[in-house]
């Protein structure tokens, strides 16, 4: 299995933190009631908070192909980031979200990453990176800790 670089930041989102109009505790209730597709949701949304306030633009979120996704799409400092978010309902030691995001997974990233740059025509020299962010998720305390993997190699 490959692995993950050693320098990442981790983030813990407070129950303070309102997103799409509800405290994160209150959607974590909702949540782990709910969907898969609700906890990606819930993942994506806080991820992309969490990168605005650290000076990323995000231009697009769930960007589609046939043979692949991009959760999100984000440029800080003129470097096109294309971030793969993973999430686990719980926090548990050894269960990290961030170890499902595996080799043929990346690789399907890589292919609709170098899929966006082509058909938004972005010049050949146009930096890009992909980053993984993972999300795990502390119902009973209402947090959520972000770890974000940045430029990590596919």
């Amino acid at each position: 299995m490959r692995e993950l670089p050693t320098e990442f930041s981790i983030f813990w989102a407070q129950k303070s933190i309102w997103l799409c109009g509800q405290k994160i505790s209150d959607n974590l209730v909702k949540m782990t009631q709910g969907k898969t597709s609700e906890l990606g949701f819930l993942a994506e949304n806080l991820v992309a908070r969490y990168l605005e306030k650290r000076g990323y633009t995000v231009l697009e979120l769930n960007y589609r192909k046939p043979w692949g996704e991009i959760d999100i799409i984000a440029l800080k400092e003129g470097i096109l980031v294309f971030v793969e978010v993973k999430a686990n309902r719980k926090i548990i030691v050894g269960f990290e979200p961030e170890l499902r995001a595996n080799s043929s997974k990346m690789i399907k990233v890589v292919r609709t990453a170098r899929t966006y740059l082509a058909e938004k025509k972005y010049d050949s020299e146009q930096e890009w990176q992909i980053d993984i962010i993972s999300v795990g998720l502390d119902e009973s305390k209402g947090v959520a800790k972000i770890k974000h993997f940045k430029n990590i190699d596919v």
